[in-house]
């Protein structure tokens, strides 16, 4: 592919991309409801079929079971059966991939709290991570820099439990 414009300085490539790699990952995370079940998985702890339905308004089973085999096809994801009292119970969790894609949330949650507040926020007003999850920045961004940089990343961040509904 030749780029038909030329690259601010900044964004120079080293190696010239033969696509791009902003559209290559929107494939399966741009498709309607993705990033809503892959926050729902990597933001809350053991996530259930039902937990992401009562979570998200408007998602049907039908759709929610194509993101869900697309995401584990992709590798963003990973279905979990675990033997209980009351039977098998299915959760699901993020892989490494999927863990890469944390930082891409946050940026998404951070670009909400600030722009959309009055959608976001009962009392309108703009937040970053840190003032409206304290101290949940570094787990919701993640090593950005790292990854960014190909250097070692820590470990991925523990997550909270699946809301109730109410």
């Amino acid at each position: 592919m030749t780029w038909p414009m030329k690259f601010k300085k900044a964004f120079q490539p080293e190696v010239m991309p033969i696509a791009c790699p902003i559209t290559a990952s929107l494939g399966v995370l741009g498709r309607k409801w993705a990033f809503s079940v892959l926050r729902d998985i990597a933001y809350f702890e053991a996530v259930r079929f039902s937990d992401m339905l009562r979570h998200n308004p408007g998602l049907t089973p039908r759709v929610l079971v194509f993101r869900l085999k697309e995401l584990q096809r992709e590798g963003f994801i990973e279905r979990v059966v675990r033997g209980g009292e009351d039977g098998d119970q299915i959760t699901y969790e993020l892989t490494p991939k999927g863990q890469d894609a944390v930082p891409i949330l946050g940026a998404l949650t951070h670009f909400g709290m600030r722009h959309y507040a009055p959608k976001v926020f009962p009392d309108g007003k703009p937040r970053n991570i840190d003032t409206a999850m304290p101290g949940a920045q570094r787990a919701v961004m993640g090593d950005l820099m790292n990854y960014a940089t190909g250097r070692p990343m820590s470990a991925p961040p523990r997550r909270a439990r699946a809301p109730t509904p109410g």
